[in-house]
């Protein structure tokens, strides 16, 4: 698979990181020198200095025999012209773009039919406030990821030391957990994600993602001591682009909401655009603001300001000022494992929301969706078992599934299926599989050889 890249950006970087390590064909084009002197001193891909909406620099690249265009630059204009040109070289060649102006939204159906063709247009912003409402909708969950239209969620929570979980082997749960239990995923300890097996402990402290259906969710939380509980007034600290979209989905949802921005003209914007949110100008991370206006009712608070560092700083101090939860948005790749360590636990990101959009299109097989789990760690995808896969008819446990990979859920038609070694999958079904970084290749291979065939 060759794949070409237009931005050398965070997005850019890391999703020629992860395809470099895969062995794909990846050539990435940005017009910033340094940004791809950066890029080439860290990882094995061709680059291109240059205009990703040039022509030329497109021929360069090998723009006809590619399979697959990502322009993920930072200017939309950039990004949607090259998509054009793109589309006028190689017609054949799948593209997708990163769009993030609100001025676009109403227009990315239409970019799959007429010029520049389309494939797949992403807005991370828009991505970013789907993951803070899912997030919102568990509160006692760190990660929360959808499948099957929503029927089937993958959850992550923290293990607390004290829980009746703590030290308990895996193949022993059983005897722990008489009633209905979910099936136990990954585990992420000390910044490694395991794909566990029976003889798996799980300890104190430990990032713990399960499979649950929907209906089942709030009694498979309980099992962590986890409770779902309504979020009814939310506070959010930054009214850019991210927090003007989720401030007007939350009033949909009849939301009692605020908002702190420190710009006074945007302030004003707004305060005319939203219907019943209260917008207040100031710093979300003064104490004396936050005080005044009783951050301690708050059930949750997000800070989504374009500096993390104020994020961060917003985050941890409406915490320690009575703020039942926080969600933090974070663009660093590098702060995400520093983020538990600090006392900071919900995180979003719209670069990680860009990169997992881009990842369910550049898979090889029938893959549904692909969200990445632990920053980069790892992934869990959604694919389709077709007629001609040869793990049809037969028990998963003969099955030769890559080291560190696990298939975590069978949905068939309306029936959702936690596996079991001697779970049979059938054609049509669709599978939830779970893979470390370094299961992923072995996953794709399947998947593109046996399994498109899957």
């Amino acid at each position: 698979m060759k794949i070409v890249i237009v931005g050398a950006g965070e997005v850019g970087f890391h999703i020629a990181s992860r395809l470099a390590m895969e062995n794909k064909d990846v050539v990435v084009i940005d017009a910033n020198s340094e940004a791809v002197k950066r890029l080439s001193e860290s990882i094995d891909v061709q680059t291109i200095i240059g205009s990703g909406s040039s022509p030329a620099v497109l021929e360069e690249a090998g723009i006809h025999e590619t399979e697959i265009m990502l322009a993920v630059t930072d200017s939309d204009e950039v990004n949607l012209v090259a998509c054009l040109v793109a589309d006028t070289l190689s017609p054949t060649t799948k593209k997708l773009a990163r769009l993030r102006g609100a001025d676009f939204d109403r227009y990315h159906d239409a970019f799959k039919t007429n010029a520049p063709h389309i494939d797949t247009v992403i807005n991370p912003e828009t991505e970013v406030v789907r993951t803070i409402q899912r997030l919102m909708s568990v509160p006692g969950a760190v990660d929360v990821g959808e499948f099957a239209d929503g029927r089937i969620k993958f959850v992550g929570v923290y293990l607390d030391p004290g829980s009746r979980l703590a030290d308990v082997q895996l193949a022993d749960l059983p005897s722990v957990i008489q009633e209905d239990r979910p099936l136990i995923a990954a585990i992420v300890r000390d910044d490694r994600l395991i794909i566990p097996k029976g003889d798996n402990h799980l300890r104190g402290g430990d990032l713990v993602y399960f499979i649950s259906e929907e209906k089942k969710l709030s009694r498979h939380l309980s099992i962590f001591d986890k409770h779902v509980t309504p979020v009814k007034r939310v506070l959010i600290v930054g009214g850019g682009r991210i927090g003007y979209r989720l401030a007007r989905r939350l009033e949909e949802d009849s939301l009692s909401v605020k908002v702190i921005e420190r710009r006074a003209p945007r302030c004003d914007y707004l305060a005319e655009q939203l219907d019943r949110a209260v917008v207040l100008h100031g710093d979300g991370s003064d104490q004396s603001l936050l005080l005044e206006e009783n951050i301690h009712d708050a059930d949750l608070v997000v800070t989504l300001t374009g500096d993390e560092e104020t994020n961060i700083l917003a985050s941890l101090l409406a915490k320690r000022l009575g703020a039942k939860k926080t969600i933090t948005q974070i663009n660093k790749f590098s702060y995400f494992p520093l983020m538990s360590t600090i006392g900071i636990e919900q995180v979003v990101s719209p670069r990680l929301s860009a990169i997992n959009t881009i990842l369910q299109h550049i898979r090889r097989g029938k893959v549904l969706s692909a969200i990445s789990i632990k920053g980069e760690e790892g992934e869990v995808m959604e694919a389709l078992a077709l007629p001609t896969s040869d793990i049809v008819a037969k028990p998963l446990k003969r099955i030769a599934f890559p080291k560190g990979s696990m298939v975590a859920g069978i949905i068939r038609k309306d029936t959702i299926i936690i596996p079991t070694g001697d779970s049979i999958i059938e054609p049509e079904d669709r599978i939830i599989i779970f893979a470390t970084r370094q299961s992923v290749p072995g996953v794709e291979k399947i998947l593109a050889v046996k399994l498109e065939y899957f």
